[in-house]
């Protein structure tokens, strides 16, 4: 049987030690070192870098909206008859019609001078829109006993629009 030896066993050295022991390893040392300025852009590199940051007009999204619309209630009409594609077209129009009037309530609102007036308006505006296509959803399939499958697919086609749209904008 062996006994454990009382001889000290060598240590590695720590790597660590005087005025760095406290401190994080790598680029993490300067964490209180503070971030030097960005540099001022040229008109000619502020213009390239806006026409590069350009989201896509309002109206624009809407007429993308118009046609996905037709298109899907073209083929809604080719394959369930008339009474699916007036289904498609209100379904269409339920998405249209508030993002028209958010349309123009945005570019109405983008001369504003004060940021909480035009805040305040945007705001406004959503609401409206909302209510609007509430009350069109409602009317559509509870008023006027449209079909609920081509309304709501289209419905969701022309939102799918606004996805798109952002996609435009990190381009």
């Amino acid at each position: 049987m062996s006994l454990p030896s009382s001889a000290s066993q060598p240590e590695k050295p720590d790597d660590r030690s005087g005025n760095e022991a406290g401190r994080p390893a790598g680029n993490a040392a300067n964490w209180d070192d503070e971030d030097p300025l960005p540099r001022r852009l040229t008109a000619t590199e502020a213009e390239a870098f806006r026409s590069q940051r350009n989201a896509p007009s309002p109206w624009r999204v809407v007429l993308v909206q118009v046609e996905t619309g037709a298109v899907i209630s073209l083929l809604f009409g080719l394959l369930g008859g008339l009474p699916a594609l007036w289904s498609a077209l209100f379904g269409a129009a339920t998405a249209i019609v508030p993002g028209a009037l958010m349309a123009r309530g945005a570019t109405r609102m983008a001369d504003s001078k004060s940021p909480i007036t035009t805040a305040l308006g945007l705001l406004g505006w959503e609401s409206a829109k909302i209510i609007c296509s509430v009350a069109m959803l409602v009317l559509g399939l509870l008023k006027l006993h449209l079909q609920g499958g081509p309304l709501l697919v289209t419905l969701g086609g022309c939102l799918v629009v606004y996805w798109v749209a952002l996609a435009w904008r990190s381009r």
